[in-house]
């Protein structure tokens, strides 16, 4: 396990402390911890950190443009639709299911292109996919990025606090975290250039992505309704890079046992299926740990899994060659479990990632 404990900068207040216990760090502790991660004239590494607020920062304009100037209840309706349903099932298609897990394969790079960019970029892949292979290893334990034992605000800045790749890596580790990323399409740096910026992703794709993808919606929403539309998309895009950190906290009972029997069967974690997660985005998060590859999560009636409906009709039209389907194998241990009314206590770890990981 010693590369997956390795793979992440250990914040300056570290994860454990003498006794393997969390360290629960203080508010004070934490902001400091953040406005040094992002501070690119201490350190240019910081660059991928600081673009990642820097993403959230400047869509602060639209959420004022839209408030003060083009606000319309039909507009809000549109943003809290989109900040709900489909930003939030886009997470969950391309950084969730594809980026991190390989839950499906595109046949062809245009059909990947497409999905990464089907949303406003918010942050950059290479902030969510190596910490939460790491958060999958080891959750709710010292070393998970976002261990809701921490606390609120120890998830709600995870993104600059924890989810950074470690900048000392040998190169045969770098080599290992880098594949992590291979299959996304994200330019991939060298060592010698992973030494220079501290980061997987070249920063040349990562802010040019981010720039033509801006570009687009902003084009594409002020065609279609104007600056009203697009500020209030773009105010919408910013709720959610809030609100998906929150989950990092709620998605995992904030740091308590709170199962329910019947509907959460993997107890060797927190994380819980719940309703408004489950049903706007697919992410029903508990049976997401107990088959992280599955490109389906919903597999009870009624959990609705909006992100499975768009890989499985990719696949009907030939956009997606393969996926993991998990909904059959779940249903069996499900049944079984229900007869002798016990939960499912192992955590299902696809091969594959055992394998880069062990």
């Amino acid at each position: 396990m010693a590369f997956i404990d390795n793979i992440l900068d250990t914040p300056s207040y570290g994860w454990k402390d003498e006794n393997g216990e969390l360290v629960k760090p203080t508010p004070k502790q934490l902001w400091a911890e953040a406005f040094r991660r992002i501070n690119v004239f201490r350190d240019k590494r910081n660059w991928i950190t600081m673009t990642s607020w820097l993403m959230a920062t400047l869509m602060v304009p639209f959420v004022i443009a839209f408030f003060f100037f083009h606000f319309s209840w039909p507009m809000l309706a549109l943003a809290v639709l989109y900040t709900f349903v489909m930003i939030s099932s886009h997470g969950t298609i391309w950084f969730h299911r594809y980026c991190t897990h390989k839950a499906y394969k595109f046949s062809h790079p245009i059909f990947r292109i497409i999905t990464q960019n089907l949303a406003i970029k918010t942050f950059p892949e290479e902030i969510y996919v190596l910490s939460h292979h790491v958060h999958h290893v080891k959750s709710d334990m010292p070393g998970d990025p976002y261990n809701p034992k921490g606390g609120w605000l120890y998830c709600m800045l995870s993104d600059v606090n924890h989810q950074s790749i470690n900048k000392n890596l040998s190169e045969s580790d770098y080599k290992r975290a880098a594949f992590f990323m291979q299959h996304t399409g994200v330019w991939i740096n060298s060592y010698e250039q992973y030494k220079k910026w501290g980061s997987v992703a070249s920063p040349v794709y990562t802010i040019g992505l981010w720039l033509l993808n801006w570009g687009f919606w902003y084009g594409a929403l002020y065609l279609i309704g104007g600056h009203s539309l697009a500020c209030a998309i773009f105010s919408a895009a910013v709720i959610w890079f809030v609100g998906v950190r929150a989950f990092n906290y709620t998605g995992h009972g904030k740091g308590e046992e709170k199962h329910v029997h019947g509907l959460d069967f993997d107890r060797s974690n927190l994380s819980l299926n719940q309703s408004r997660p489950g049903l706007f985005a697919g992410e029903w998060h508990n049976n997401h740990h107990l088959y992280p590859g599955s490109a389906r999560a919903g597999f009870l009636p009624g959990q609705l899994d909006i992100p499975w409906i768009y890989i499985y009709c990719l696949h009907k039209i030939g956009a997606v060659t393969s996926f993991h389907d998990s909904k059959k194998d779940f249903i069996r241990r499900y049944v079984e479990a229900q007869k002798v009314k016990e939960p499912v206590r192992e955590t299902i770890v696809e091969p594959q990632r055992l394998q880069q990981v062990g």
